[in-house]
């Protein structure tokens, strides 16, 4: 029996060393074809006989296959195929994380996979790598993306102005009456009973939205009102203005007078 034990075992790592071999033939570096000039935009593995270095497939590039001719994906991306056609053997390189990230070089990045992509380009170009900094967006000062306007309307009606900041850590928003040409500033809402300031998160993230309501519209409540947005990394402001008209006939004259200008 002990006999019989001893001849199996070399028959079974015989073939396992045939099969593993199966389509490679012997290794020579030599014959290994070059690696692009401008360098792998996924990184480099060793190819399926584990003989010559070559370029991993890239986010968004087919993967998958047979043998000799399967290509791999690079770190941090894996190779999903889809569920309607069960007879392709192919996929499609997709990066495993899909959060925003913060990179060494200050620039958000949609992906980890994409971080690592500039990483490879920049030591290509001879500079340093770049690192994940932290999750998320970089820190940002603000950014008005939609300043107060102008808003037309006659005494006792209700009327508002909106505004929104963008910005990481997300901005603190606060409005004041301008008065006397932006010499003096009155922060809103005081103590006025016909005036509310309301804010809300979004509608992005890090966004935050603004309104000034003033109900009933009074003369006092003519004239600027700037919307400020700030946090730790700096600060933005935008003007809207309210104007008291004598008759809602002359908001539409007044309008069509202000596009001529533009």
């Amino acid at each position: 029996m002990m006999k019989t034990l001893i001849c199996v075992f070399p028959l079974l790592s015989l073939l396992s060393g045939v099969s593993a071999a199966a389509g490679c033939g012997p290794c020579d570096p030599d014959q290994c074809a070059p690696l692009p000039a401008d360098g792998c935009p996924a990184g480099t593995l060793m190819d399926s006989c584990s003989c010559c270095s070559v370029c991993a497939a890239a986010e968004g590039e087919l993967c998958g296959g047979r043998r000799t001719a399967a290509r791999r994906c690079g770190p941090g991306l894996e190779c999903l195929k889809s569920n309607e056609d069960k007879k392709n053997k192919l996929g499609v390189c997709t990066c495993k994380s899909n959060y925003e990230v913060c990179g060494s070089d200050g620039v958000t990045y949609k992906t980890g996979c994409a971080l690592k992509r500039a990483s490879l380009t920049a030591g290509t170009e001879g500079n340093p790598p770049i690192t994940v900094q932290n999750k998320g967006r970089c820190a940002a000062a603000p950014v008005i993306v939609t300043p107060p306007g102008e808003v037309y309307n006659v005494s006792g009606s209700q009327v508002y102005l909106s505004c929104e900041a963008v910005g990481v850590p997300t901005p603190v928003l606060t409005w004041k009456k301008v008065i006397n040409g932006r010499r003096r500033m009155e922060l809103l809402p005081g103590d006025r009973d016909n005036l509310a300031i309301q804010t809300r998160g979004g509608p992005e993230k890090h966004e935050v939205t603004g309104w000034v309501l003033i109900s009933p519209l009074t003369k006092e409540e003519e004239g600027s009102y700037e919307c400020h947005a700030t946090n730790t990394k700096g600060e933005a402001s935008a003007i809207g203005t309210i104007h008291l008209v004598e008759s809602l006939d002359d908001i539409t004259v007044k309008k069509v007078m202000k596009e001529d200008e533009l």
